[in-house]
């Protein structure tokens, strides 16, 4: 693997996996597509344009540490919500040898990278400045997504992780030997995982797990002509759904926000039930995951949030622990 490639700029890597797209959609059969890179952050997203008109979204992982296993299983979880009445996502469609997963070696890197075709959505990501209406709808889409895949089944082909540890099965950099923070950071850190480990334990002893989306914000959620879509499965796995609740909070600025987020789900069902201090440790839990990915990501740009970052978070750590020991 090379080592070099990530230290190109962003616009070098992204030449170097559109020409990889090329080539993996020639086995979809569209080679003569129009292909523009639209993100290059976790993983690389391009738009497909066919010579007919047709447009998809091809996403390739570069940061993704997700298997053909895992990948697969994605495939199979948005194919069950598209036959949900209320729910609304992309459809993943076939190469030619009838697989939804494409695999190439990325001479650049040295790396082996998967990529799935997906349909096109119309609209704009509901970003970070969501009204009432659309937050309502992310929580109707959240409860009704929760009840159905309940009932949900992986084939024996496919696989998941289930997010019962803190980091969510990703490698760890901030209480490793591979840590680079200093012993006051550390500590911190170490006490607040503990706390949030406790209540990740209770809210999983009592709640049955079940597929969840893993990666629900407005950078996931595409708003077109007052209908809500979700997509970007790519983080999906067993989990409860407190954890999709969270993440959702935890992009909010305002209680106003919040309050229209539940309000959609109870427009549906009941909230999980959990309690103000078990919200509050996944609400920092996702902090933390962030943290441990911004140490680990080789995104130049993301990289160089780290910093603001690490501050925001170790004060957020000390009002935590702060409410922890009233």
């Amino acid at each position: 693997m090379s080592q070099d490639f990530f230290e190109l700029d962003s616009d070098e890597q992204i030449n170097s996996f559109a020409q990889s797209a090329q080539e993996m959609l020639a086995g979809y059969g569209l080679t003569q597509a129009k292909v523009v890179c639209i993100n290059f952050e976790f993983n690389a997203t391009f738009s497909v344009e066919s010579e007919s008109g047709e447009k998809y979204a091809l996403r390739i992982n570069v940061n993704s540490t997700r298997t053909p296993e895992n990948i697969l299983a994605e495939i199979e979880f948005v194919n069950f919500l598209a036959r949900v009445q209320g729910i609304n996502v992309p459809r993943p469609i076939a190469n030619g040898d009838n697989n939804y997963v494409s695999s190439m070696v990325h001479s650049d890197s040295g790396r082996t990278i998967y990529g799935v075709l997906y349909s096109w959505l119309e609209g704009e990501e509901i970003g970070d400045e969501p009204n009432h209406d659309q937050l309502f709808s992310v929580g109707v889409a959240m409860a009704t997504m929760h009840q159905s895949s309940r009932d949900f089944r992986l084939s024996n082909a496919s696989a998941l992780p289930t997010f019962s540890d803190w980091l969510w099965g990703t490698e760890d950099y901030l209480l490793s030997e591979k840590t680079l923070l200093n012993s006051e950071q550390f500590n911190a850190v170490s006490k607040a995982v503990e706390q949030i480990e406790n209540h990740m334990n209770e809210l999983f002893e009592s709640t049955e797990i079940q597929v969840i989306h893993g990666d629900l914000h407005g950078w996931n959620l595409m708003w077109h002509e007052g209908k809500l879509s979700i997509f970007d499965f790519d983080d999906c796995g067993f989990g409860i759904p407190h954890q999709d609740l969270a993440v959702t909070l935890y992009y909010l600025d305002t209680p106003d926000q919040e309050a229209s987020v539940i309000a959609g789900y109870q427009s549906v069902c009941a909230l999980p039930d959990y309690s103000k201090a078990q919200m509050d440790s996944l609400l920092l839990q996702r902090r933390l995951v962030l943290l441990n990915y911004l140490y680990e990501t080789k995104n130049a740009e993301h990289k160089a949030m780290l910093p603001v970052y690490l501050e925001k978070t170790m004060e957020r750590i000390a009002k935590f622990l702060n409410d922890v020991r009233r």
